[in-house]
């Protein structure tokens, strides 16, 4: 025991680390102690005391963690950053880190989304947040180099070396490798070395090309992944509880299938307004050849070629033939009885500039 207050008083209290190990300690307890009410609150524990409801208004944990954080990051200027008020501005503003980021998929969706598969982002958020604050607690300010001490130029390079594999490592899709290379420096160096996930960014960007490796991401993503991938639903499930399975007819579903149902409307209405007025283009058109129909045209007697006063290709009461485009507008034509368009009546005083040939 007096080793490890010895350890304690070396590394944590003469290294002026305390406050942020108390922020470290609040953070993990409130998360603990918050998971272990909400689960105790699903599972309906007559002992235990329920949701903060006054007046029927459910008040969210969040709201709770947000009063920790402003009181312990005013508390902290106020106070000049001077002991022992530090220490308690630290446990303050750690309590607060958990009690929010515990509902950090609440604030990324705008939803209520505790106890769904969106909820398990808030577990992510929470594990990155105690991965960090542990990493400036273990590590050197900065990169080694204490006041009064000589700058360590190894433990500089070893430490720009892991931060480039822990960043290769979360570009090729491994993103709990890369956490936890930030902590473990040899763990981040192997996933950089190993294949990409293929739905990563490195995938996109380097196995476009490359047709072998690419097959080689794939066939181990079926084989080697989905192992992992069940194996951390099962962590997550017993840390934070498994997520409700919603039904069909569920309100929840309905509100989602309507949320998409609104978005998708948005998207088709220019396509349905267009698809109106074609609509009403052809009804149109179907009473204007109905109105035809019903009132035919006279037949006027075809002028004889070469007669006086007859101009070949026209004559007094042409028939006339309407035609429907693509947008739905009439345009009308005057043809002959042959059914050949004729062509637009000239100017008498306009010159065209066609000579006639003299033979």
């Amino acid at each position: 025991m007096s080793t490890l207050l010895d350890s304690y008083r070396e590394h944590i209290v003469n290294a002026q680390k305390q406050p942020l190990f108390l922020l470290l300690i609040g953070f993990i307890t409130s998360f603990v102690f918050i998971r272990f009410s909400v689960r105790m609150i699903r599972a309906q524990v007559r002992w235990w005391p329920g949701n903060v409801t006054p007046g029927g208004l459910h008040i969210h944990h969040m709201v709770f963690g947000l009063g920790f954080l402003l009181v312990g990051g005013m508390g902290v200027f106020a106070a000049y950053g001077t002991p022992p008020w530090i220490d308690w501005f630290g446990l303050l503003f750690g309590i607060g880190c958990g009690l929010v980021l515990d509902e950090f998929a609440l604030i990324l969706h705008l939803d209520d989304v505790y106890w769904s598969e969106q909820g398990r982002k808030s577990v992510d958020a929470v594990i990155f947040g105690i991965l960090f604050t542990a990493l400036l607690l273990i590590g050197y300010v900065p990169f080694g180099a204490l006041p009064g001490e000589d700058t360590r130029w190894g433990l500089i390079t070893v430490i720009s070396v892991n931060a480039l594999a822990s960043v290769i490592t979360l570009l090729k899709g491994k993103v709990w490798t890369g956490l936890l290379g930030i902590m473990i420096p040899g763990l981040s160096w192997i996933g950089a070395v190993r294949l990409a996930r293929p739905s990563s960014p490195w995938a996109r960007w380097r196995y476009t090309t490359r047709s072998r490796r690419r097959a080689r991401a794939l066939r181990r993503e079926r084989l080697l992944h989905r192992r992992a991938d069940r194996a951390r639903t099962w962590l997550f499930d017993l840390i934070a509880g498994a997520p409700d399975k919603v039904p069909a007819n569920h309100p929840a579903a309905h509100r989602v299938a309507e949320r998409m149902a609104a978005r998708a409307s948005a998207h088709l209405d220019a396509h349905a307004a267009r698809a109106l007025a074609r609509r009403r283009a052809r009804l149109a058109d179907r009473r204007s050849a109905a109105v035809a129909a019903a009132h035919p045209p006279v037949a006027h007697p075809q002028p004889v070629e070469g007669a006086a006063g007859s101009v070949p290709g026209r004559s007094a009461g042409a028939q006339q033939r309407r035609r429907t485009v693509r947008a739905g507008r009439n345009r009308t034509y005057g043809v002959g009885p042959t059914g050949a368009e004729r062509r637009p009546e000239r100017h008498p005083h306009v010159r065209t500039r066609t000579r006639r040939i003299h033979r």
